[in-house]
């Protein structure tokens, strides 16, 4: 009988091919898994609440595994640590209650995608913002009005990628907010679920809008249209971090969801 193990895994993914494992590229779940065989050598692969893309970074990614023997979880957050690379690291550790998987189980997510405006790119946000170059400003008011048709059920088949297999497209947005002061912009997206690149799209739309590119409000527009090529460019993955997952209550698994409870996560 093996112990099953909650963590909290945070990682910069620039240096990663995303989360999934690869054959021959490094993965945060190939990195893992190569950690805990360390300590316990017939562990199965861990698996994480969801997939982040190549260069895509994370502060909750969250992971189960399941151990051989019973676990401090000090001990076992120590554990992992000492055979993983210092741009991946577990933040917390707890046991799980039996039948808890993390993707299954999990009902929002909260993705915030970071940006530095500005005629000048400051070299110590490089690696995790992304810089919108101009002279004047984005028009924050524009980019709101636009980003409050996205708030709702809606099929979001406009702001997958092609190649996203999701076998539905139809997600709920719980909330779309933009914040933050002077050249830093945070666009913060709540949502039970996300298709490929849904965020990624949907921030470089909503900087079409800011640049005066797109009208704000051809937004509800380009949303029923269904269509990829309606929508503005794919924001690069440097900017984009994973920074909440929220479970079922009846877990015990993290914070309770500030949102509806909903099965399934993909």
């Amino acid at each position: 009988m093996t112990r099953p193990y909650f963590l909290r895994c945070a990682y910069v993914g620039s240096g990663f091919s995303g989360f999934q494992i690869q054959t021959t590229l490094r993965s945060v779940q190939g990195e893992l898994w190569r950690a805990l065989r360390a300590f316990d050598p017939d562990a199965p692969m861990p698996q994480g609440t969801g997939r982040t893309d190549a260069g895509v970074h994370a502060r909750a990614q969250g992971v189960l595994v399941q151990l051989a023997r019973d676990w401090d979880p000090y001990r076992l957050l120590a554990a992992f640590n000492a055979h993983l690379e210092r741009d991946v690291r577990i933040m917390k550790a707890q046991a799980a209650p039996e039948a808890f998987f993390p993707r299954a189980h999990a009902v929002a997510k909260r993705y915030v995608y970071r940006i530095q405006e500005g005629p000048a790119e400051d070299p110590f946000l490089r690696p995790f913002r992304w810089h919108v170059h101009g002279a004047a400003p984005l028009d924050r008011a524009a980019m709101a009005r636009a980003a409050s048709a996205l708030v709702g059920l809606h099929d979001f088949s406009t702001f997958r990628h092609h190649e996203c297999a999701a076998s539905s497209t139809v997600k709920r947005v719980h909330a779309v907010r933009l914040e933050g002061e002077g050249p830093s912009l945070d666009l913060v997206f709540e949502g039970n679920r996300f298709l490929m690149h849904m965020v990624r799209i949907m921030a470089g739309t909503l900087v079409e809008v800011g640049k005066g590119r797109i009208p704000a409000g051809e937004m509800p527009a380009i949303l029923a249209a269904r269509d990829r090529r309606r929508a503005g460019i794919t924001a690069p993955p440097h900017g984009l971090c994973l920074e909440e997952v929220w479970y079922q209550a009846r877990w015990g698994v993290g914070e309770p969801s500030p949102w509806p409870e909903e099965e399934g996560l993909s």
